[in-house]
């Protein structure tokens, strides 16, 4: 049986076609930023006629279909999300509001121009009703129904798509936070309804309130996609499971991420860690920086060890998401990143975007914004008629115009101009992987850098060249960066339950009890949706831990068995090693608490391997294509164009040169020298 993986980005729709036969093909139609599900089965149309199989039949030889989308992080960042209700505890209503008195995390402190803080919900549809749980999960006061009933009536009355319902401690017990559920589902006929303890049931009010309440802003919207896309593939013959990329990097089915949207957050770019850890430890690299370009967005990670980064810290734009997320760093750098001249005359490029609709000005669809793409054009970097395997046909008069544009606002020649963007562009990357690098203290020279993406190959070398980094890897399927990871990601859920208490009084029956409880939560829910066996789960146990006083927690790795005493002690020093060996420090004298105890339920992964390719020559006779003239060391040169189909495994190019596959363009300087290896990467290396 055949398998899928599509990623829905902000410019193009990728799809990754694994078959039969174990080889992987990849295709990319535009988006359709309207209805994401239309781009979505153009993707599988386009998949189905090259393989000269009907779209019916071709889908019901799919049993397996993994799914990442931007829908959730694009309709929060861009306040298009469901109006919300909100709720709560009474007289805890602002608590949403006041968050912990931060400002913003992406301004400075002195600018009194910052506007204040606007909660996705509005002060007049955060309401009360009496209640309280205590934090030992005592209830104090029920809950009062005629205050709810009220709540309801005024929540329908001003027309909320979704109501959030967020009651104090209700992660030490959810019952009056599991009644005010299913009363509102009951006089709010097909309402969708969420709870802070079934998103975030961990300590930490706001955090959680403020998970909650993104996970409902989102949550109407997510839920009506994922049921028309069911639709969709349903008419066209899809028969099999339908997998969604959780922000973690694991995937889950539909209907969990339906009650869950707060999940998706990050979805598509959680994958692209996957992959790059995948290739890394393939290449012989446990250290590695990805970075994912595509159209719309520029996404970097730190991996180190070959760890996947996960933080519970994340921002997304002004709102806090307490989930676990892959750490990743996001910023406005694609190809569709539209250049400008700021109020001081200088140069700027992104963070908008011209992506599918128009799409870049060379384009020839009726944009008129200079764009990254634009330039690459102009530099020769990528070609103008063999852009997605010759599909699109770019037209470089067009964009002559659009970057004169901005070059007559600099005072700078056509050629200046372009040369000015590629710069740009590729030191604001760069400087966005010195943020998660040096200026944490890691020295930029041990990691290789592997890009991916469709604008990825086109810019790495530039930013290893700025960044010293000596080495460079384009994996196979690049392009499709992220849809290759979904196919290495585990199927899988996180559960969390919170308990605070410090090491030497910790309740160990407690304890226990809790990862019970949770282990049968996960096997419910993995047997709900028909993910895996009982028998095939591989769950993991963690805890956050902390000293004293502290405010972050340490992740640290619990055994897998019955908890007693003895473990506890060594439990604390592994934390006390692992403290050191973040912080370069450790305080053994200092009391130690445990906050939040956590599984993760894997169902092992659908095997899958990359065939290694035949052995070519170091000559490359027959991969050369074409010679284009494109500008290197200040000047242009006519630069050798191989095609990389015909490239073959121990095949040596010197810079500069271009190597043209279907969907990107493999830029190699002059400082490069570029190898492909037997699972048909190419390897840049810095020439000495």
């Amino acid at each position: 049986m055949a398998r899928v993986a599509i990623d829905v980005g902000g410019t193009f729709t990728d799809v990754l076609l694994l078959d039969d036969t174990g080889a992987l093909h990849e295709f990319k139609v535009p988006t359709t930023p309207v209805d994401p599900s239309a781009g979505v089965i153009k993707g599988l149309e386009k998949a189905a006629s090259a393989s000269e199989t009907p779209l019916e039949l071709f889908m019901g030889s799919l049993d397996l279909l993994i799914h990442g989308t931007t829908l959730a992080t694009n309709a929060l960042l861009t306040g298009r999300g469901a109006k919300v209700g909100m709720i709560t505890t009474k007289n805890f209503r602002d608590l949403l509001e006041i968050r912990r008195g931060f400002k913003n995390i992406r301004t400075s402190m002195y600018n009194v121009f910052v506007p204040p803080y606007r909660p996705l919900v509005p002060r007049y549809l955060r309401l009360g009703v009496e209640e309280r749980t205590l934090h030992s999960g005592e209830i104090l006061t029920p809950l009062n129904f005629p205050e709810l009933e009220k709540a309801i009536g005024k929540l329908k009355k001003h027309g909320v798509e979704s109501i959030a319902i967020c009651f104090l401690h209700s992660y030490a017990n959810p019952e009056n936070e599991r009644k005010a559920k299913d009363h509102c589902r009951q006089s709010l006929d097909g309402l969708y309804v969420t709870t802070s303890h079934e998103i975030l049931p961990v300590w930490r009010e706001y955090e959680r309130f403020s998970t909650t309440v993104v996970s409902a802003y989102v949550g109407p919207i997510v839920d009506r996609y994922l049921v028309k896309l069911e639709e969709c593939l349903g008419e066209v013959g899809f028969r099999g499971t339908l997998l969604l990329v959780q922000s973690e990097g694991l995937v889950q089915s539909a209907a969990g991420s339906r009650q869950k949207a707060v999940s998706l957050i990050g979805s598509g770019p959680a994958a692209a860690p996957v992959a790059a850890n995948y290739w890394g430890r393939l290449v012989g690299h446990k250290n590695v920086i990805s970075i994912d370009m595509g159209g719309t967005s520029l996404d970097v990670c730190l991996i180190r060890d070959g760890e996947i980064p996960t933080t519970t810290e994340a921002w997304v734009g002004d709102e806090r998401v307490a989930i676990k997320l892959v750490d990743i760093h996001s910023a406005g750098a694609g190809g569709g990143s539209i250049a400008w001249v700021d109020s001081l005359g200088l140069l700027r490029v992104g963070p908008q975007s011209a992506g599918a609709d128009p799409g870049p000005a060379c384009y020839g669809k009726g944009g008129s914004e200079p764009t990254v793409t634009d330039a690459d054009l102009l530099l020769g970097y990528i070609p103008h008629d063999y852009f997605l395997g010759g599909e699109i046909q770019l037209n470089e008069e067009v964009a002559k115009q659009a970057i004169q544009k901005v070059g007559e606002r600099l005072g700078l020649g056509l050629t200046e101009t372009a040369r000015a963007i590629f710069v740009t562009v590729n030191s604001f990357m760069a400087d966005q992987v010195t943020e998660i690098s040096t200026k944490k203290g890691y020295d930029i020279r041990d990691f290789a850098l592997i890009a991916g993406g469709g604008a990825g190959p086109v810019h790495a070398a530039g930013i290893a060249d700025i960044l010293g980094v000596p080495t460079v890897i384009i994996p196979r399927f690049a392009a499709l960066y992220s849809a290759f990871g979904m196919f290495a990601m585990d199927a899988g859920q996180s559960y969390a339950r919170s308990y605070i208490a410090r090491a030497d009084r910790l309740d160990l029956d407690q304890v226990n009890k809790l990862f019970l409880d949770m282990k049968d939560e996960a096997v419910q829910t993995f047997q709900s949706f028909g993910i895996g066996k009982k028998e095939d789960l591989r769950i993991t146990r963690t805890a956050d831990m902390r000293y004293t006083g502290q405010f972050n927690e340490v992740e640290i790795a619990l055994p897998y068995s019955t908890l007693k005493r003895e473990d506890v002690e060594e439990i604390v020093n592994t934390f006390h090693t692992a403290h050191r060996r973040l912080y370069n420090f450790s305080v053994p004298s200092r009391p130690v608490e445990f906050h939040t105890f956590r599984i993760k339920a894997l169902s092992p992964k659908i095997p899958f391997t990359i065939k290694d390719g035949s052995v070519g020559n170091v000559n490359v006779p027959s991969a050369l294509k074409r010679k284009r003239s494109c500008f290197f060391s200040g000047a242009f040169v006519e630069t050798a164009v191989y095609d990389g189909e015909k490239l073959q495994p121990k095949d040596l190019i010197q810079g500069p040169a271009i190597i043209e596959e279907t969907t990107t363009t493999v830029v190699i300087p002059e400082s490069f020298c570029c190898e492909v290896d037997p699972l048909r990467n190419y390897i840049l290396r810095r020439r000495t």
